[in-house]
């Protein structure tokens, strides 16, 4: 049975896991309070590449490759379009997945809702890793709402204060009041095309380490 390993590490990196590869997006730095340990990756994507604090390609083991502009892209088997959104402060990039017939979206770190015409680039989405904790970018009725209007089937939270980190961001539970849902931690989610809820369901990670 095709199967896919979604790890946290904090911010907004994820560890994809696929039966042929794996991708991780936005690598953390150690400043962030979280590490890479010793991740290895046969993809690394940036969704803000002027931001060293969740751009640390260096540190991931495999010699990956690095994407970081839009584009469509294909590597063992896992297929990857970027997405450029505007930000006030120039653009990040929003990652389209293909793993093992699971598509994920990883929305990287828009500072305002993104319009229909991106929206609509984001169709049958199966995971949805979107930040929901301000400092910049999207707030919890923000993220909120936006949840609504993507409609996938699972909303993984990303990119808010945790016990590692003391930074300006707010904690999850203000997202998690504002979509009526309180998900106990996890330490991974492991998805398959048989396991996808009908219903939209929000799943919380834990980060790796903690």
């Amino acid at each position: 049975m095709l199967l896919v390993e979604i790890s946290w590490l904090g911010r907004t990196c994820f560890r994809l896991r696929g039966r042929e590869g794996a991708v991780l997006t936005d690598p953390v730095a150690a400043s962030t309070g979280y590490g890479l340990g010793r991740t290895s990756a046969e993809v690394v994507t940036l969704s803000r590449s002027d931001d060293p604090e969740i751009s640390n390609h260096e540190g991931v083991r495999g010699d990956p490759l690095v994407v970081e502009a839009p584009g469509e892209y294909e590597v063992r088997g896992i297929l990857i379009t970027g997405i450029p959104i505007p930000r006030e402060d120039g653009r990040t990039m929003a990652f389209a997945y293909e793993i093992d017939g699971v598509n994920i979206v990883h929305l990287g770190l828009p500072s305002t809702s993104p319009d229909s015409k991106i929206l609509e680039r984001f169709e049958n989405v199966d995971v949805l890793l979107m930040p929901v904790g301000g400092g910049g970018s999207l707030s919890a009725s923000v993220a909120a709402d936006l949840m609504q209007r993507i409609d996938p089937n699972i909303v993984v939270p990303m990119n808010y204060r945790t016990d590692l980190d003391s930074t300006h961001l707010d904690p999850i539970d203000r997202f998690l009041s504002e979509a009526g849902n309180t998900p106990e931690p996890n330490p991974r989610l492991t998805v398959t095309r048989a396991s996808i809820p009908s219903e939209l369901t929000v799943e919380v990670l834990k980060p790796r380490g903690s």
